[in-house]
């Protein structure tokens, strides 16, 4: 490693690295059956993926925040999207690497009348994103947060030493004196799970996934056979990733509400926010949204309830919109939410 290492505390801002997706959803009359015919109704074009979605919603809640955008893209008209909408919100994209030999990834979101979706997905640019694209002697964040692993080809390739490339990327920002942090994609792989994302554990700050995330990387089931949430198995689940090397945080987020296990074994745990049907226009983007709200909290010193509380009220946020970012408010309004609706007991 090459370049002169910046003082912690000279570090501004907030650094997200990963998958960048554009979403076409085309509004459909009925889902077909093979052979049969579906009328297209309205196409409508979003921005996708854990890079553009937790950016920009962390650049909405405070127009003052240094956000940074780490990754790949095609150099096509989708990839020109993505960069138009991060620079319309000031969000830095002098690391996102464009190529030509793949497109921008790309998700084909079929929806009919009922609300229900079904998502035919392209890798795209993200297959050929890898730990090498990123100058890692220009970054000068205070926190690097990588998702979504398990989607990110060249970052979960297998590594002798370190177990994953992912895990020795995330070692070498560390010595950089960046905290890191990580999320990850659903998956009801639990061997690919725990072959993955288990070597990151010890070179990352914070932990911020789902219950079924965070169970999975241990083999434990996050629910109940009743469908009822399992507190038992998460909390579980959280104390062994923080056994198993994960430095400051576990954070895990469910529609049920949220959970916060630090370094020191404090667990607190809070119920989501009640948000009436009638206000809800879509789900798309809310893991994302409390991602978001988790890092803005972490990066500004709250206190663990604290963390839950103004992350649960950014993922309110993103409910009332059908797409991924524009139901995010900036600070005080998400404040004034917080404090408006009643929440679920947990």
């Amino acid at each position: 490693m090459t370049g002169k290492l910046l003082d912690t505390d000279m570090r501004q801002g907030i650094t997200i690295a990963g998958s960048f997706v554009v979403d076409i959803v085309k509004s459909i009359d009925v889902y077909p059956k093979i052979g049969e015919l579906a009328n297209l109704q309205e196409i409508t074009r979003a921005i996708g993926g854990c890079v553009p979605n937790t950016a920009t919603d962390l650049a909405v809640i405070d127009a003052d925040l240094k956000v940074s955008a780490v990754g790949t893209i095609g150099n096509d008209e989708n990839g020109e999207f993505l960069l138009e909408n991060l620079r319309a919100k000031n969000i830095e994209t002098d690391q996102i690497q464009i190529v030509d030999k793949m497109p921008t990834s790309f998700c084909d979101v079929m929806s009919v009348p009922s609300g229900e979706r079904t998502f035919f997905s392209h890798r795209g640019a993200n297959a050929v994103f890898s730990p090498a694209d990123v100058r890692i002697d220009e970054l000068n964040c205070r926190i690097f947060h990588l998702g979504y692993l398990l989607l990110l080809n060249k970052f979960d390739e297998e590594d002798k030493e370190f177990g994953t490339a992912a895990a020795r990327f995330l070692r070498d920002v560390q010595l950089r004196g960046i905290k890191t942090s990580i999320d990850v994609v659903s998956s009801s792989d639990m061997e690919e799970f725990q072959r993955k994302i288990k070597p990151v554990l010890r070179y990352v700050d914070y932990v911020i996934v789902n219950e079924l995330e965070c169970c999975n990387i241990w083999g434990l089931a996050c629910r109940k056979e009743n469908g009822e949430i399992d507190v038992k198995n998460i909390r579980n689940a959280m104390q062994r990733c923080l056994d198993y090397g994960v430095r400051e945080k576990v954070i895990v987020h469910a529609k049920e509400g949220a959970f916060c296990m630090n370094k020191n074994g404090s667990f607190t745990s809070m119920g989501s926010l009640i948000i009436p049907k009638n206000l809800i226009k879509g789900s798309v983007g809310a893991g994302d949204a409390f991602c978001a709200g988790s890092l803005y909290a972490i990066y500004n010193d709250y206190s663990d309830k604290e963390i839950l509380e103004f992350a649960s009220g950014a993922a309110a946020c993103s409910l009332f919109e059908a797409n991924a970012v524009d139901g995010m408010r900036e600070k005080k309004e998400i404040e004034k939410i917080i404090t408006r609706f009643e929440r679920r007991v947990n």
